[in-house]
């Protein structure tokens, strides 16, 4: 008779090698948001040199000042509201830069020494849309705290149809008040000839035809 417990270990083992053999490091365009930062709830595993930007909601604590604790969205001005200190510009810089601007702020009026920590507790949403000749065209949302390159964003869409042209896209980009059209060939990039463009959010993606 067959041990129940010998055919539970090699259940196991089975699972586990199917789980190995699917993993990959490629971003998975999901809207999950990361891991939850064990001790500090609701804030999320973020790396000190994650860039903040207008969206994110951010938990500021000061170490043996509870009144001084806030958690607020970056509005889109770039900017979080603190109790003392008003309206303090935190997007574009990394979270261990908006932890030493908020520390040097609270310094320079108020406290001896702040022990500032910032957390995120949602990352914004950042979305590209892929149009054109690609199998799946639409809007996708950019995986928490990961890159998208331009290859990345084409295979998200299904990749080209049957006459998808892959010297013949276009990004459409805004840049504060100034529209941009970059004109650009995927085909050295996915030969390693060329470093692989990075897709900004809200970039559209125009595949264009091979006849055309």
């Amino acid at each position: 008779m067959t041990n129940p417990t010998r055919l539970l270990v090699l259940a196991l083992a089975v699972a586990f090698a199917g789980a190995c053999a699917h993993a990959d490091d490629s971003p998975q365009f999901s809207s999950h948001s990361g891991a939850l930062n064990a001790g500090v709830p609701g804030a999320l595993l973020v790396s000190p040199e994650y860039v903040l930007q207008p969206g994110d909601v951010v938990q500021v604590k000061v170490y043996q000042e509870e009144d001084l604790a806030s958690t607020s969205r970056i509005g889109p001005d770039g900017a979080i509201a603190m109790p003392l200190l008003g309206s303090v510009r935190v997007a574009g810089i990394t979270v261990s830069q908006a932890t030493a601007t908020i520390a040097s702020l609270l310094a320079k009026d108020y406290l001896v020494s702040p022990q500032v920590t910032l957390n995120v507790t949602e990352f914004a949403k950042r979305r590209f849309t892929v149009l054109g000749q690609v199998q799946r065209p639409g809007t996708y949302e950019m995986p928490a705290q990961e890159s998208v390159n331009l290859l990345q964003a084409i295979a998200a869409a299904g990749g080209f149809t049957r006459i998808g042209n892959p010297h013949r896209i276009t990004v459409q980009r805004t840049v504060g008040s100034d529209n941009q059209k970059i004109p650009l060939d995927s085909e050295p990039m996915s030969k390693k000839k060329q470093q692989p463009f990075l897709i900004r959010p809200d970039d559209v993606i125009a595949v264009g035809e091979k006849w055309i």
